[in-house]
């Protein structure tokens, strides 16, 4: 059963079984922790140079069957992709043209999927975005009230301030800006299923008053600096390199002289913003953010400034989204025989290899996570930040 195999499979010694097609089962290493049902024969010429792409992709087409803990399953995968793939640093990535019809189909295919989908494994609050660890012990919805938090003081928010939240989700962090540190909030998002939930949630706590939130896309913001502060998480991974001068003039145009605009978003790891993984990015682009692209922080910051806004704060935050992977992972996997009465069996098999496999990719340090603070500073360059960081860690 051996001879089926490819010879470079044959040698390896990995925690790995595969079962064929035929019955058969091979055993790469001792105690195999994770077991890849063949169920296509083709797919045996493939493994003699992998990628997780390939992997993934035999994956939600059914092609092949995944057993054990999903996390070890990208760990295996992974050893096993670096020891027969070609070595692949990816190529410099082709620019995708973002109008307002592409993006808002590419936000609709993965917000648009199930919010009780969503609810099943995020936070009561339903932020889907990185949480914010001052140890690492808390729980997933102390984690992101904490992120909340950080984001806010980060701000400096005072009652009575008029802050916009570009992409805003299902309205978490607007609803919890306005009743927590008294703030007037115009929220937008692109996700019809998000817009209407997030407006339950704000009728529900009765924030009416205090909180809109419209179906808008961020190039129609207006532009006659009336927010004190804006604040744009995991949103500008969607707007495209050949967008972000755009996106960064727009953010400069709606806040006022003074006032602070902070971006949270992934950043790539190269510097040119081509994917790393041998094939993750691949699978990402296909299956998971159609035309998502991650640029550098150099590169986002690049923009950011040349629109005139000044950056005055950058902190990465990629162990703790390695971390919020993990609890949106595990949450996931508790509850497979739920989610899949609420999605299609290929948009399961997607998000448990997505969110496995980003918390792997966050915790190598393939992909990173940055907050950017910047102001826009008045005629005579001056702003009104403290001096230090001290009021951020009361």
């Amino acid at each position: 059963m051996l001879a089926q195999l490819p010879p470079a499979l044959q040698n390896l010694h990995l925690p790995l079984r595969l079962k064929l097609w035929d019955g058969n089962e091979v055993e790469l290493g001792n105690d195999p922790s994770v077991t890849i049902v063949v169920k296509d024969p083709s797919l045996v010429s493939d493994f003699t140079h992998p990628s997780l792409d390939l992997l993934g992709s035999a994956f939600v087409e059914g092609r092949l069957e995944l057993e054990g803990s999903i996390s070890e399953v990208m760990r295996v995968c992974d050893e096993l992709t670096a020891a027969l793939a070609d070595a692949d640093e990816g190529v410099a990535p082709v620019r995708t043209q973002h109008d307002k019809d592409t993006d808002a189909k590419s936000i609709s295919y993965h917000y648009d999927l199930s919010n009780d989908f969503y609810r099943l494994w995020l936070d009561k609050e339903m932020v889907y975005s990185c949480a914010y660890f001052k140890t690492g012990e808390e729980t997933l919805d102390q984690a992101q009230q904490d992120k909340f938090h950080h984001l806010c003081r980060k701000l400096r928010l005072k009652p009575g301030e008029y802050l916009l939240d570009v992409g805003c989700g299902w309205g978490g962090l607007a609803r919890f800006a306005a009743r927590e540190y008294g703030v007037k909030v115009f929220g937008i998002t692109l996700s019809r299923e998000q817009l209407a939930l997030a407006q339950e949630r704000v009728k529900a706590e009765g924030l009416q008053d205090r909180v809109e939130l419209k179906l808008l896309d961020y190039r129609d913001l207006p532009q006659d600096g009336r927010f004190d502060k804006v604040v744009s998480v995991g949103m500008f991974e969607h707007v495209g390199h050949a967008n972000l001068a755009l996106y960064a003039k727009c953010l400069f145009g709606a806040v006022k002289e003074g006032g602070l605009v902070m971006n949270h978003g992934i950043t790539a790891k190269h510097t040119d913003g081509r994917p790393v993984g041998r094939g993750a990015g691949d699978f990402i682009d296909r299956y998971v953010f159609p035309n998502g692209e991650l640029p550098h922080l150099a590169m986002i910051t690049a923009f950011i400034s040349e629109a005139g806004l000044e950056v005055v704060d950058v902190e990465s935050l990629r162990l703790h989204y390695a971390k919020t992977l993990d609890h949106w992972s595990m949450r996931l996997e508790q509850k497979l025989d739920v989610a899949a009465t609420m999605v299609p069996e290929q948009a399961l098999r997607i998000f448990r290899l997505y969110l496995a496999g980003c918390a792997y990719a966050f915790s190598k340090g393939w992909i990173n996570l940055h907050q950017i603070l910047a102001v826009k500073p008045r005629s005579d360059g001056g702003h009104d930040l403290p001096w230090t960081r001290d009021d951020l860690y009361p």
